[in-house]
This record gives C-alpha cells, sequence and structure tokens, in this order.
C-alpha cells in the first residue's frame, strides 16, 4: 500500500480505446489487456470506479437528423455493452465487479445508489458506471467527473487514444505540442477539446485532478497510481 500515490480512482476509458484497432465494436483482446492492469492495480489495494463511453459502438452527434435526446439515450445504452464485455472480462480474472446503470435495467445491472456504489468499493469490489448521467445533452466525461465527485475519489484518470493533451490534433498536425500540465482553467479558456467544459467546471468546483494518459500501453494506469509523470496532470 506505501508504493500507490491514490487510493480511490475514477477511471475513465473510452469507447474506442475498448475497440483497439479494430476501431468499432469491442476488441476482445484489448479489453483483455487493460483488465490485466486493472486487476494488478486492484491487487496493490486501489479502491476502483470505471466510467466507460459509448463511442465505439454509437455518438449521439452521429444521428445527422435525428432527435438530439433520442440519439443521447441509444449512446448511453452502447455504453452497457461496453460496461458488461468489461465486467465479464475483469470476473474472468477473480474480480468481484459490479455494473450500476443511471437508467434502471435491473435484470442485466444495478441501479445507480451512491451509498451502495461506495460500499462496494470500501468491500474491493470494482464499480462500473454506465448510462452516463442518465441525461442527454451530457457526456460521459461530465459522468466521471460527476461520479468521482459523489464517490470522493482522488483523481480521475482520463485514457485515450492519445499520450496526452495537445494544442491541436496529433494525428493530424505533426508539430502539435504536447502539454506536461494544466489549468481547469487553461482547458475552458483555450478550448483544448479534452473534455467537455460542463465536465472540466465540475472538477474545476470540486478540486478532482485529472490525468490524462495514452492507453495504448496500459501499464500507463499502473505507472500513474504509483505517481510518475504519464501524460497530462490537469488540476
Amino acid at each position: 500500500m506505501s508504493e500507490i500515490k491514490y487510493k480511490r480512482v475514477m477511471l475513465k476509458i473510452s469507447g474506442e480505446a475498448l475497440a483497439g484497432d479494430q476501431k468499432h465494436g469491442l476488441n476482445t483482446e484489448t479489453v483483455n489487456k487493460i483488465s490485466d492492469k486493472i486487476k494488478e492495480l486492484h491487487d496493490l489495494g486501489v479502491e476502483i470506479a470505471i466510467v466507460v463511453g459509448g463511442g465505439n459502438f454509437w455518438r449521439g452527434r452521429s444521428g445527422k437528423g435525428m432527435d438530439r435526446t433520442t440519439a443521447d439515450h441509444m449512446g448511453m445504452l452502447a455504453t452497457v455493452i461496453n460496461a458488461l464485455g468489461l465486467q465479464d472480462s475483469l470476473e474472468y480474472r477473480g474480480i468481484p465487479t459490479r455494473v450500476q446503470t443511471a437508467i434502471e435495467m435491473r435484470q442485466i445491472a444495478e441501479p445507480y445508489i451512491r451509498r451502495k456504489a461506495v460500499r462496494h468499493l470500501e468491500k474491493g469490489r470494482i464499480v462500473i458506471f454506465a448510462c452516463g448521467t442518465g441525461n442527454p445533452y451530457f457526456s460521459t466525461d461530465t459522468a466521471a467527473a460527476l461520479r468521482a465527485a459523489e464517490i470522493d475519489a482522488e483523481v480521475i484518470l482520463l485514457a485515450k487514444n492519445v499520450d496526452g493533451v495537445y494544442d491541436s490534433d496529433p494525428n493530424i498536425n505533426p508539430n502539435a505540442v504536447k502539454f506536461d500540465k494544466l489549468s481547469f482553467l487553461d482547458v475552458l479558456n483555450k478550448e483544448l477539446g479534452v473534455m467537455d467544459s460542463t465536465a472540466a467546471s465540475l472538477c474545476k468546483d470540486n478540486n478532482i485532478p485529472i490525468i490524462v494518459f495514452g492507453l495504448n500501453d496500459p501499464d500507463n494506469i499502473i505507472r500513474i497510481v504509483k505517481g510518475e509523470n504519464i501524460g497530462t496532470s490537469i488540476r
């Protein structure tokens, strides 16, 4: 326990990260690699909550001409697919895991109840939050910020397909400059696009630091929790 910097973490995993190289759907090999590292983290005694995105199946903004609320509800259902897939992979590794959804679907998951979620964490269970906040017009990044505040997480680990925050898209601009540290005001004022403004404001108001890192190397999760400077730190 002495080697870890954070006792309770919120891990935000984008749907795209779960798709791996195939870019769509769930890549079993990728999910298993991520689960292996989450198990390492769990074995260190870290309490782990996870929010999953759904962009590997559906993105609300992709529904051109579609009612925004309907499109966002479809995106919430996509996060449930990812949550169940990740739960199955973690439980195969012997880790007790609970999925809680912001929209009730009792046959496959628990409804989100804050006190129950905290109790699961205290008992060493991993809790995966699906369906975002349960409301349209809010991203899963906002859900991660909200749940992190509710469960008193010490940090949000924001897993992306890039290794940090840049001043422009590094996939388009080879000269993009990576930031090692940023303030929440930098993120808001420079419109860096690392997360939506609602999520950034929630973290700022509740003093929850964010570490943005690349999930292409799952070992980064362990390094960060042990205190290494990986990716971009936002405080």
